[in-house]
């Protein structure tokens, strides 16, 4: 598969954790690696992206006492879901899936590293205003396509489409490099919204 080198591939947490046997398993989450691998030679530009949430942070449904994984909670910035303890730093957890293709990556993204607010989106923080700088990074290199691929299809993909649509880019998601949690039927209204705000949705 080529795309034009005006895009850039993204490669949303690829991580442990995400994978099953991991804290926060996707269902076939570790399917996704070896069809984004088999995508990365398409492309001039590749940008990971990875979960890195210090020990104790505010979106573990630990540090809420009586707080259950999945249930939701308002925060400073919003709505919350609280999540069992994951990706957290240094640890195997936060690793890269080890069949990933990392050493063609160009650029890391971490994110959520701030203990007060989580980070879905490559491109900002929950708060929906804070940058990670990755916008600004791919705009100097003049990338005008992300194609989105990854975990969670209904999260932290979903946040990172939205996102570089608000960016100005046009975004593809290649669902077929993705895989999402379906958390009360997030994954048919992510990908009913990002349709309808201008994602292409490559089946």
């Amino acid at each position: 598969m080529k795309y034009q080198n005006n895009s850039a591939l993204i490669i949303v947490d690829v991580q442990n954790d995400f994978c099953p046997g991991g804290a926060l398993a996707v269902p076939e989450g570790d399917q996704v690696v070896s069809v984004i691998n088999q995508m990365i030679d398409g492309f001039g530009i590749v940008v990971l992206t990875q979960d890195w949430h210090p020990q104790g942070h505010l979106s573990f449904a630990s540090q809420h006492e009586g707080a259950a994984p999945m249930e939701m909670v308002k925060m400073s910035y919003g709505d919350q879901v609280l999540w069992p303890d994951h990706c957290v730093q240094g640890s195997v957890g936060a690793d890269f899936h080890g069949d990933l293709n990392i050493d063609s990556a160009h650029l890391t993204i971490r994110k959520g590293f701030r203990k007060e607010i989580d980070s879905y989106s490559a491109f900002f923080e929950n708060d929906r205003t804070t940058p990670t700088g990755l916008s600004g990074y791919l705009k100097s290199l003049g990338v005008e396509k992300v194609v989105l691929t990854g975990l969670a299809t209904d999260f932290c993909v979903y946040y990172s489409a939205l996102d570089a649509v608000s960016q100005g880019f046009d975004v593809v998601l290649e669902e077929k490099a993705c895989r999402g949690i379906d958390l009360n039927g997030s994954l048919g209204a992510a990908l009913a919204d990002m349709r309808q705000k201008g994602v292409e949705i490559k089946s």
